[in-house]
């Protein structure tokens, strides 16, 4: 695929198994971050392809929905062993169309892709049901069955990794699905796309309408043969989301933005909190969801931690998003990028831009159309700010000191998000109260984004509805049955 990449290479849509082009004829440019030339052309799509993906799914799901979980489990280990088989090439098309890092891609994406599969592939296998012995008189037993036509839309910042993380689960439930990934980073998609036909995956189970969210993504929401929703990104897209599928009460999980606090005590591993905060700070260039954009240091370290921190990310190299020295590659946009420049404008009004924040230098020629920013650390004693207030989802972080406990607790809640918290020392008994204290979906101790499949995911407020990873995926897309069976009389 990557041979054939051009900017008149023309990304199409899979609708039962077969590559088609939208029904406008239009097409959408894909442009590469790291040089800001189309690459590709998308496919724009509106209802009509989405009708035509709904009606084939709803086709296969009479037979998909009755096929053994064992028969689904080995369709979805070999789509696995298929993506493993092409990592390298999906890493360097994951890049080329996201802007990350190839090395990021290799290391976390394309991997993390595959353990989707396999994970979900062998959870069915060992789902569970309850039963319960009413009085003698009845026995009742939960039936967990699959919903129909699921409606999956991903973002651009994980490609690959947030579009399996929702098709796993729903086809290995037994649902069908129409999944619409991001129309900035279509490449990883189509790929998958030829990576279903080629696993045997049965025509209609998987389908893949690429295009705007107001053509497509409004009418997948609202069309009345999806009834179920599962949707990753921003926080005012969520509630476009919600009022399309709430009138016609749609099962749906939202996994929204985030603002999220990473705490420090005084008595943390030193090192390693500097180490791994800068991991979180910078990570695929800021825009994951996940990332601790607001970093509260304890006053005694302060000082010290905001002297180490400036100094590794004064050393971060940016540039060229497939050499493997690169530590930060381009923004996904020139939309994007001026959205982040803009935040940077506003913290040298409200507090002090300690590093970063200007257009590297020396880029070679061939990156200079690209959307590069140095990743910046912004000092700020107040709360109540913007850049402290709002997501950015860039490489952009603010550290702020504080004295207690029962301060940090406060400031770190003190947003209308609650997706992740990091919390950093020694003390178990204090980690576990902060842990309790802290409003998030998931509370990281003395680390950052270590992930296990089993857990449930997501977050509070504006973060966020609902939760998914392990049993509470399988349980998100079936519906529960509860059969109650008359027990004879004794004799």
């Amino acid at each position: 695929m990557l041979e054939s990449l051009d900017s008149q290479f023309s990304i199409l849509n899979l609708v039962d198994n077969e590559f088609v082009p939208p029904k406008s004829n239009s097409y959408l440019d894909d442009i590469g971050p790291a040089t800001g030339a189309t690459i590709a052309r998308v496919p724009d799509s509106d209802g009509r392809d989405v009708d035509a993906a709904v009606a084939a799914a709803q086709r296969a799901f009479q037979a998909w929905s009755r096929t053994p979980a064992e028969a689904r489990s080995r369709l979805l280990l070999g789509l696995a062993d298929l993506i493993e088989r092409d990592a390298d090439e999906l890493a360097r098309i994951e890049s080329l169309d996201n802007g990350k890092t190839v090395k990021l891609a290799r290391a976390m994406d394309i991997p993390r892709a595959v353990a989707n599969f396999r994970f979900f592939a062998t959870a069915i296998l060992h789902d569970s049901s309850e039963a319960h012995l009413t009085n003698d008189a009845a026995l009742n037993y939960t039936l967990h069955q699959p919903i129909g036509v699921a409606g999956l839309i991903s973002p651009w910042n994980l490609p690959l990794y947030l579009l399996t993380w929702k098709i796993a689960p729903a086809i290995a439930s037994g649902n069908c699905c129409v999944a619409k990934p991001s129309e900035l980073t279509p490449l990883t998609a189509h790929r998958l796309a030829e990576l279903v036909v080629e696993a045997g995956i049965p025509p209609g189970v998987v389908n893949i309408v690429h295009g705007l969210g107001p053509k497509v993504g409004d009418a997948l929401t609202a069309h009345p043969g999806v009834p179920i929703i599962s949707f990753t990104g921003g926080t005012e897209t969520g509630a476009a989301v919600m009022r399309n599928a709430g009138p016609l009460f749609k099962k749906v999980s939202l996994e929204l933005g985030g603002k999220n606090p990473n705490v420090v005590f005084a008595d943390a591993d030193f090192d390693e909190a500097v180490a791994t905060s800068m991991r979180s700070s910078f990570a695929n260039q800021g825009e994951i969801c996940l990332c601790g954009s607001r970093i509260f240091v304890e006053r005694p370290i302060f000082d010290r931690f905001l002297e180490a921190f400036v100094a590794k990310t004064r050393a971060l190299r940016v540039g060229d998003p497939s050499d493997d020295a690169t530590d930060v590659g381009a923004l996904v946009s020139s939309a994007h990028l001026a959205k982040v420049s803009g935040y940077l404008g506003i913290a040298r009004e409200e507090g002090e831009v300690l590093c970063g924040g200007g257009r590297p230098a020396n880029l070679p020629d061939r990156l200079r159309g690209g959307y590069y920013l140095e990743p910046a650390v912004v000092r700020s004693d107040r709360t109540d700010c913007r850049v402290m207030q709002e997501e950015i989802f860039g490489p952009v972080v603010t550290l702020t000191p504080f004295d207690d406990e029962a301060q940090v607790v406060a400031w770190a809640n003190g947003t209308r998000y609650g997706l992740s918290a990091s919390l950093w020392t020694r003390d178990l008994e204090r980690a576990h109260r902060v842990a309790a204290a802290l409003r998030a979906g998931t509370v990281w101790v003395n680390t950052w984004l270590l992930r296990d499949l089993r857990v449930p995911f997501g977050g509070v407020g504006d973060s966020g509805v609902g939760r998914e990873g392990g049993r509470e995926s399988l349980r998100f897309f079936t519906e529960a049955k509860n059969v109650c069976v008359k027990m004879g009389e004794r004799r």
